[in-house]
């Protein structure tokens, strides 16, 4: 036989010639890895965000997180300037169901109807309309003052045959004597 079989054996080695190779070969293939996977971390985190929620740390996204859930509005109730008509509040709240009868709601103008129900008086109609009737939920969803309830009431309870008189505004508060 030849050379050429001698030199078979030594084609078949590794590049790991002693165990100190070996050691540096397999601290090596966890260590590159993961100092690859740090510094794509880094390079992704490091650019400027464009995204959707980037600015979380304005002072208007900050604001609007820690704004007050509710707020508490005082109104002068002997103020009559600002004051809702009874059709205004009619309009804006009772028509949607009393103008088409919705959820067995009575017509506006339906005399029949309302007869029975005016027979029972003007506070008895309040009360219903301040804390709701039926499928009618207080002051029926609106935010408005005793007063623009009774006032929108009897609004719609004239229309419907009544003869119902206007709530009152409250008269002024006294002014504060001078010292």
């Amino acid at each position: 036989m030849s050379d050429t079989q001698h030199d078979a054996p030594e084609a078949h080695e590794g590049p790991i010639k002693t165990p100190k190779q070996l050691v540096w070969a397999v601290v090596a293939s966890f260590v590159v890895p993961i100092i690859a996977i740090i510094l794509l971390v880094n390079y992704v985190a490091m650019g400027d965000k464009t995204g959707a929620g980037s600015r979380a740390t304005d002072p208007e996204s900050v604001a609007k997180r820690i704004a007050p859930v509710g707020r508490i509005e005082l109104r002068d109730a002997s103020d009559v300037t600002t004051l809702k008509t009874g059709e205004q509040v009619y309009q804006a709240v009772c028509t949607a169901c009393h103008g088409v009868g919705a959820a067995g709601a009575p017509k506006t103008g339906d005399a029949a109807a309302w007869a029975p129900r005016i027979k029972t008086g003007y506070d008895a109609l309040l009360n219903s309309a301040l804390k709701g009737k039926g499928a009618m939920g207080a002051q029926g969803g609106g935010d408005y003052s005793d007063l623009e309830i009774g006032r929108a009431v009897v609004y719609l309870a004239n229309q419907s045959g009544g003869k119902l008189e206007e709530p009152k505004a409250p008269a002024a508060a006294a002014s504060a004597p001078a010292k």
